[in-house]
């Protein structure tokens, strides 16, 4: 972890919560920037130091074994919740009717929220996770104005960004924690369509708004980020994916390598799922399990692909 140049307003934006009924957690994964001795003088705030970084997923999973709450809420360092964000997640989580009146039967297991790029916090950075039958996975509505009616629209979603959610305890005792195999990236993914399968839902709250500094540790678009989502997608698929998709899988995967290295001389995103495929039979006897109607998005053409996983911004006013 190195985020010590943004804990403090990370932190204080906890602080500042209208939701009281909380602990502050943070699970410093081997820093090296002060982070650590910053942690240790805030007499509020609980502290699991690790001596290694163990990666995202495993240290998502010791802050959330260190409690007992019925709802467990995640936060990256580089996320800042506005006041309402707490109190707007927990009480979609209690009683979804409020949001949608159709839910109120179903089974929630999570809430996502409406994070928003840092410097342009006009702009949606993420409504959720979205997932198509190809099994490629997006930050929904990336790209899209803050206050479109898309964007304040709460909905049923696939699954949530572990940058800034809620998720209910009962449903990760059901379907598990983090797959800490994955080390970083994806492995939200997984935990949602593992939690889908089992009958879990997910709900978007656009009245929980977080704003984001993207890959502030890792760098947005570094080699390093592509291997492991590489790696990660190969290993995603092979737990939860239908059998009867896997040639379409292979077949949009296989454009979204070969886009990456002829359009953009990137061939890490190829290392990393050649990584994946080394190791994938660990992962393949997971599959079992109840593949209901999943609230996929519709499939559409390869070469679209791209532009709708990559985030489109509004032009600034020049005026």
């Amino acid at each position: 972890m190195r985020g010590r140049e943004w804990l403090p307003a990370c932190i204080a934006a906890l602080r500042a919560q209208t939701f009281r009924d909380f602990e502050i957690v943070v699970v410093d994964n081997a820093s090296s920037d002060g982070s650590a001795e910053w942690l240790a003088a805030q007499p509020d705030v609980r502290v699991i130091r690790n001596e290694n970084n163990l990666g995202f997923a495993a240290a998502c999973n010791q802050g959330i074994r260190a409690g007992n709450a019925s709802f467990v809420a995640l936060l990256n360092d580089d996320a800042q919740p506005e006041p309402q964000w707490l109190a707007s997640l927990v009480r979609a989580m209690q009683h979804p009717q409020s949001l949608i009146p159709t839910l109120q039967s179903l089974r929630v297991g999570a809430c996502a929220s409406l994070m928003l790029f840092a410097d342009r916090p006009d702009v949606v950075q993420s409504a959720g996770i979205a997932m198509d039958r190809a099994a490629i996975a997006w930050d929904r509505l990336r790209g899209y104005p803050a206050d479109s009616a898309e964007a304040q629209q709460p909905r049923e979603v696939f699954g949530a960004s572990g940058g800034a959610c809620l998720y209910r305890r009962a449903m990760l005792d059901e379907v598990g924690l983090f797959d800490e195999r994955f080390f970083a990236y994806l492995e939200d993914v997984d935990l949602a369509w593992r939690a889908q399968r089992a009958g879990w839902r997910c709900l978007y709250v656009p009245q929980a708004r977080v704003l984001h500094r993207v890959s502030a540790t890792s760098g947005e678009g570094s080699a390093f980020k592509n291997r492991l989502l590489g790696r990660n997608k190969v290993w995603l698929v092979a737990k939860n994916a239908r059998l009867r998709d896997a040639p379409l899988i292979a077949f949009y995967d296989l454009a979204a390598v070969v886009y990456a290295g002829t359009a953009r001389s990137e061939w890490s995103h190829l290392a990393g799922r050649l990584e994946g495929i080394r190791r994938a039979w660990q992962f393949t006897h997971q599959r079992a399990g109840v593949h209901r109607a999943l609230p996929f998005d519709p499939l559409i053409a390869p070469w679209r692909v791209p532009r709708r996983t990559q985030a489109h911004f509004i032009p600034r006013s020049t005026g």
